[in-house]
């Protein structure tokens, strides 16, 4: 049941480790579990933990194959072992199936999540706008009037959430200054290059956008940005920060084991588009949740009526550059949704972090992980093809 802990990775902070190359292989197999050593971070408190129980019997994944991006059968242990993997949790029916870490993580560590924060950044804003406290059709604008210039002003909190605004931000990782590029600068994750004047923090950042390509609400296109706008929203909103938000309305109430943390930017906003880290159980209750209607440990955490529309996504705002690695799929919440005769929907991040949810067989799948590379469809399609298959044999 408990896989073998793998200390081969878990050697000291690299002697070559900078602002530069913290976040790429192979730093970032150290990296990903010491934030707080090398960049600010503020905390999420957890309450009272409570239990994930084990299961009775456990999973032989060394006996399970699955088909794979090339369509071809693939070995479930053997891709664990080529896909750099920190640690991998199966919950079926609310007990641990399966729990294996790797390169020197525990079940005490975190490990930062990428951009599985902006789901958990989601389900907030889900929380507090069935409280009354954001409603969804007010403009950025609205909450925050320091963007009554930006392209971001008129923009919906609808639209951030399926990230459908018409907004000009590239996001492309391999370049340095496309639009994430320069948010990476901003948050304070990677130098400013010389003799430069990029905005030094997020409020600055969007504060400086102008640009629009399209039509608000038109289409979806995944943008980082979306989110750090919607966190800025929801701080202005009850005049909160969000690891206290976190903390007081998810972590606390799902019973988490233990304390997360947020990366915050140069002015102490917290990222909210990829900076938390979170224990793999911890990130394994937060699945739960999504699985289960919105209820964790005895109690209703997500309004499930929220948890019922994000697996709801509009397949005709995703366009056809997004289907060749997910033809059926669509988004919602911040939320990947699979394919749209399946109610399976997906946290994902860079270099290779995974919560897969299926609430039909009462399953979810987490995986952390350190790629060499921060997009690797093939191996997102198998990781995703053996969740599945892990589904399939629980039942």
């Amino acid at each position: 049941m408990l896989g073998q802990t793998d200390s081969a990775g878990a050697a000291g902070r690299p002697a070559d480790l900078s602002l530069a190359n913290w976040d790429r292989a192979p730093n970032n197999r150290w990296a990903y579990q010491h934030i707080a050593e090398f960049l600010p971070t503020a905390n999420v408190a957890r309450g009272t933990p409570a239990p994930l129980p084990l299961a009775g019997t456990g999973l032989d994944l060394a006996a399970l194959a699955f088909i794979d991006h090339r369509g071809e059968r693939a070995n479930a242990a053997a891709v664990l072992d080529a896909s750099w993997t920190d640690g991998f949790l199966v919950l079926h029916r609310g007990r641990v199936v399966h729990e294996d870490y790797r390169n020197g993580m525990g079940p005490g560590s975190v490990h930062l999540t990428q951009s599985v924060s902006k789901s958990v950044i989601a389900a907030l804003a889900g929380i507090l706008h069935h409280r009354g406290d954001f409603p969804l059709e007010r403009t950025v604008a609205a909450y925050v009037p320091q963007f009554s210039a930006s392209a971001y002003r008129d923009v919906t909190m609808r639209q951030l959430l399926d990230m459908t605004s018409g907004i000009d931000f590239p996001e492309d990782v391999a370049d340095p200054v496309s639009g994430i590029g320069l948010m990476d600068i901003a948050v304070g994750w990677k130098p400013a290059p010389p003799d430069t004047d990029c905005p030094r923090s997020v409020r600055q950042l969007v504060a400086s956008l102008r640009a629009v390509s399209r039509p608000h609400g038109e289409e979806f296109e995944y943008r980082s940005m979306e989110t750090e706008v919607l966190g800025l929203c929801i701080e202005e909103a009850v005049r909160g920060t969000l690891p206290d938000l976190v903390s007081e309305l998810i972590w606390r109430p799902m019973g988490a084991s233990e304390d997360a943390s947020f990366g915050l930017d140069p002015e102490g906003y917290a990222i909210a588009d990829g900076g938390l880290s979170a224990s793999l159980r911890d990130l394994g209750r937060f699945g739960l949740i999504y699985a289960r209607g919105g209820a964790a440990n005895g109690r209703q955490v997500v309004p499930e009526a929220w948890v019922t529309e994000t697996r709801q996504g509009d397949a005709g705002r995703f366009p056809a550059r997004y289907r060749t690695h997910r033809p059926r799929g669509a988004y919602r919440n911040q939320f990947w949704i699979a394919e749209q005769d399946r109610p399976v929907i997906l946290a994902l991040g860079v270099y290779g972090q995974m919560i897969y949810i299926d609430h039909e067989r009462d399953f979810v799948g987490v995986k952390l992980s350190t790629w060499p590379h921060a997009i690797d469809h093939a191996m997102r399609i198998d990781m995703q093809a053996l969740m599945g298959a892990l589904a399939n044999a629980l039942g």
